[in-house]
């Protein structure tokens, strides 16, 4: 017998966590992991994009973590289930590939609009996203903890994608798009 993707068990509004318990689909665990999800969609399509192997290199690592971030916010927080881990050397990855491109980039005098060119735009979008997710990660860990590890990882990814978009940018030849405010 094939598998099928649809179970129906979903039908009435409901989805599983790992471990069995069910919650409404529109649950914060279920908005934090699914943003997270939406993240790395996003993630993928930037990845697409790039024609350097160190930025899609990096990216692929950032789509296994995010993965595993997602794993971790849809297992069941009542039940002693092994997933995998985030590890701080996660974060000093991102830290290490952010200083990277910031060596090879003007000093930031402005605010930057986002666009010039569709990868960086791209960019700013999975920047965006993921400070929703952290936003999402933050509320949920209002009502139920989780790891401070995962909250430390969606920061610093967002700032990696600020200046991924710039260094793109650079790449690319594109012009940064100053925000000139109205006097």
């Amino acid at each position: 017998m094939a598998f099928k993707i649809y179970t129906k068990t979903g039908d009435e509004g409901e989805t599983s966590l790992f471990g069995g318990k069910r919650l409404l689909k529109n649950n914060i665990r279920i908005e934090a992991y699914g943003t997270v999800d939406e993240l790395n969609a996003f993630v993928g399509l930037v990845r697409d994009m790039l024609t350097d192997d160190a930025s899609r290199s990096t990216l692929k690592a950032i789509q296994d973590i995010l993965f595993t971030i997602g794993a971790n916010l849809a297992s069941d927080p009542e039940k002693s289930m092994p997933t995998p881990d985030i590890r701080t050397e996660d974060v000093l990855a991102l830290e290490q590939a952010i200083d990277s491109m910031e060596h090879q980039l003007p000093t930031l005098k402005n605010f930057i609009l986002p666009g010039g060119h569709p990868l960086v735009s791209y960019c700013h979008l999975a920047r965006c996203v993921c400070r929703r997710a952290e936003r999402q990660v933050i509320a949920l860990n209002e009502a139920q903890p989780v790891e401070s590890i995962l909250l430390q990882y969606l920061n610093r990814l967002s700032d990696y994608f600020f200046v991924l978009g710039r260094y793109q940018g650079q790449l690319l030849k594109v012009e940064e798009v100053v925000w000139k405010p109205r006097s």
